[in-house]
Order: C-alpha cells, then structure tokens, then sequence
C-alpha cells in the first residue's frame, strides 16, 4: 500500500496522517513543536522543585539539561521500538509528577543525616535505578496485575501524589522555603500574575492557546519578574557551552526507606502507561484488544521501565509517557510514530546546551509556584476522576477514607512514627508509601461485601417484576 493511500485512509478517519504515515520534513517539524511545547513544563518543572527544595543549587542547569535528553532518547525508543521495547506508537516520553513526592522523601533522608548535594542525589539516582527493574518485570504481564493494583488503590495513591504537591507549590507561592520575604506582596503579586494568566488561556476557544497556556503563563511571569529587577542571568557565563552526559556522574548509593515507595509508585506507573498508550490507540484509530494491542501495551510498559533506568544512570528522575500529547495528537490528526523521531531530537539539542537550564533555574520561586499549583491539583483531581470510576461500596469508602487518612496523617504529623525503628519509620513517613501500603492490604484482606450483591440482586430482581408486570398489564 503506497503512502498516498494510507494517507487518503487515514483523512476518511480524521487523522492527516496515521500511525505508519511519513510526513515530510515541515509537516513533522511543525507537529513535533506542538508537542514539545504540550510537555515542556512537565518534563523540566520535577527538576526545578527537587533542586530548589534540596538546596541542589549549582548542579541544577546539568539536571535540566539530563533531563531533556533522557527524554528525547525516551521519546526516540518509544516511537520507533527497538525489538521488544517501546509501544511503536506517537508517545512522548518525559519526567514524572508522580515520582516527585517519592524523590523529595528519598532527598530529605539523606538531608537528614547530614547528606552532601551529591549524596542526595547519588541515592535519587541509585534508588531509581534499582526501582526501575519493578515494572520491567511487571511489564511482561501487567494486563495481570489489575487484579492488585486495583482503580480504588490507584486513585488513592494519586490523590496522595497530588495532596503534598501542594503544600510545595504553595510554598514557592509565598517565595520558597526559607525566603527571608517569604509572603511578601511581590511574590504574591508574581504568583497572580502567573495563576489567572493560565486560568484566562485555558478558558480560549482556540486550543493551541490551551495547550501553551502554563508556557504562556510562566513567560508573562518571568516578563513581569525582569521588570521586577527580579532576575539575574550574571551567572549563564560560566556555564559550559555543552552538556555532556556522564554515567552516574554524582555516584551510585542506595537506601530501602527510599527505595520501597519508589517500587511502589512504578507499579502505578505501569498502570497509568497503559491507560496512556491506551487512550494513544484509540485516538490513532488503532486495536484496543487483541493480540497487537497487547503486544504494544507491554512493549511500551517495558519502554517505561527501561527509559527510567537510562535516565537514573544519565543523572535524571524517573520518567513515564505523557498523557497530555493524546490531545495534540487528537487536535492536530497527526497520529505518526515517525514525528517521535523529531520531537525527539528537539528535545536532545535543547538538553545540549545547559544555558537552558540557568535561564530556567533564575525563574523566581513565586512564578513556578503559581503555574505548580495547578498542575499539582490537577494530578489531585485525577485521582479522584479514577476513584469515580470504581465501585464506591462501603467496603471501597473505607478503604479510601483509612488510606488517605494514614496518609495525609503522616505528612503532617511526622513524629507519630517517632517509636518505630529508623528504616520503617522512614518507610511509612512517605505518604504515597503509607498509603498505598495500606490500600493495597485492606483490599487483600477486607471481603466483599455480601450485602451490596444483595441490593444489587434485589434491584435485577425488582426490575425483573416491574418488566413482567408491564408485559402482563
């Protein structure tokens, strides 16, 4: 079938270009921006809030920089597959929200006991490392493990994601921990600014404004930050011209209180991709079952795994594929895995020069703040869209409620595991951990309950006599 007419195909579909499609260079270039530009913010921000809550201060422009590469190789493995991993499909591969609340536990624990910069992030990297091998294990059957990791455990878990993201973005908001004018009406002022610009351009007709609008919005508040005298770039001078890409350039360490809530998470993280990959099929008009959707599910799991363990070993956190580039795939019907191969490279050349990450790096705490409120609520809200989606029985209300609870417990009122030994206590401090640790229990051990199958055969059974009783009037 010549390319002409899968193209014509793929238009009788409203896509201009379907999966296995070329477009030529000005359609693929243009089309991979608007995905850079969809996922930018998400695959920079994690780096920028670890290093300005760990105080990781002059090794951030590298991070940044790791962090776009890994994911343009991310992206480029995805897209293009190689043998077994990879979905093969349009899949932007970046840094992770999910893992950030996990990776900030993993740094104040090493902060805690006196940890250099370099420590904190030797551990980071060695704990992800090691974590990784989690879902490339489970990616050979994660269709399986649905029966664990159940919609109840995974939106509590996101919920518990989303909750203490907050509490960091509304931090930045007031000037950053420690900020001597922390609250000052200035740094309010910058975070407004940010907020409502992101409120008004998400509300546009036009959806290209939508998608840019946290980029638009950060750009306004760095705009207003330079005439604020707010920004010094006196710094970008002496910064290498290129980045290059050292093997564990900080080290290799590795701590169970920080590993355990990182398996965890990649668990979910198997599940969420394929949710992701999911959606990605049916936007590309695509088989959503079948032995090639199966094959493409576990490919791209894998992917995960493998593209997470290259970006611990390359200095970056942990990464997934973006759920946010389903909808540029679906606004722009450019559905070819072959524009991958430019988005990825875009994403590499960025991360070679690390005057991107200083220029990023001065951006004022309150201008990221006010643009992380959102996205952190959002992820917040996604855990609550999936609980919807479950059986919300007494038995699941309870489930939830002691979860969460046990979770947002321990993040506020750290001291209540004082008396445990230091390792579980570190353990359970993590809210994601404690709350999925009991999620995952409760639903393992808490029948189901009888008397909700009762109502529901009572309601068959009522609709049954009411149909009969029609019939016979």
């Amino acid at each position: 079938m010549t390319q002409e007419t899968r193209t014509e195909q793929s238009r009788n579909h409203d896509l201009l270009y379907s999966l296995h499609d070329r477009p030529s260079f000005w359609p693929s270039t243009f089309a991979a921006l608007q995905h850079v530009l969809a996922s930018l913010v998400g695959v920079i921000t994690p780096t920028l809030i670890v290093g300005g809550v760990l105080g990781l201060g002059e090794h951030v422009p590298y991070l940044i920089s790791m962090a776009l590469m890994v994911s343009g190789v991310g992206t480029f493995i995805q897209c293009r597959r190689i043998g077994p991993v990879g979905a093969g499909m349009l899949c932007l591969q970046g840094t992770s929200f999910a893992f950030l609340t996990a990776v900030l536990s993993a740094g104040m624990i090493v902060k805690s006991r006196g940890g250099t910069p370099e420590d904190i992030l030797a551990t980071i990297f060695g704990v992800s490392f090691c974590a990784a091998f989690i879902e490339i294990f489970l990616s050979r059957f994660v269709h399986k493990l649905q029966k664990i990791i159940t919609p109840v455990v995974t939106g509590t878990i996101i919920i518990l994601i989303g909750i203490p993201l907050i509490k960091v973005a509304m931090t930045d908001i007031g000037g950053g921990f420690g900020a001597q004018n922390f609250g000052a009406l200035d740094n309010l002022l910058l975070a407004g600014i940010v907020l409502i610009s992101v409120i008004l351009l998400n509300r546009s007709k036009n959806p290209m404004i939508r998608l840019a609008a946290v980029v638009i919005g950060l750009a306004l508040g760095m705009l207003a930050a330079f005439f604020m005298g707010r920004l010094d770039f006196s710094h970008l001078s002496s910064l290498p011209v290129i980045s290059i890409p050292v093997p564990f350039k900080f080290g290799f360490q590795f701590d169970l209180a920080a590993f355990i809530p990182l398996a965890i998470l990649f668990c979910v993280s198997a599940m969420e991709t394929t949710g992701d990959l999911t959606a990605n099929s049916t936007i590309s008009r695509e088989p959503v079952k079948g032995p090639v959707y199966i094959n493409r599910i576990r490919g791209g799991v894998l992917a995960d795994g493998v593209n997470s363990m290259i970006a611990a070993v390359f200095n970056s956190m942990p990464s997934t594929t973006f759920s946010q580039n389903n909808g540029v795939i679906a606004l722009t019907g450019v559905a070819s895995r072959f524009v991958g191969i430019y988005i990825a490279a875009i994403l590499f050349i960025m991360g070679l020069f690390p005057v991107i990450g200083g220029i990023l790096q001065q951006m004022p705490k309150p201008v990221l703040g006010g643009a992380t409120l959102i996205m952190f609520g959002t992820v917040a809200v996604a855990g609550i869209r999936v609980l919807s989606q479950a059986n919300l029985d007494r038995r699941n209300m309870m489930i939830i409620a002691i979860s969460v609870g046990m979770g947002i417990g321990v993040s506020t009122v750290p001291d209540v595991l004082q008396a445990l030994p230091k390792t579980v206590a570190n353990i359970l401090s993590s809210p994601v951990a404690m709350g999925a640790i009991t999620a995952i229990l409760l639903s393992l051990v808490l029948p189901e309950s009888k008397e909700e199958e009762v109502d529901v055969a009572e309601t068959e059974a009522d609709a049954a006599a009411k149909k009969k009783l029609g019939e016979v009037s």
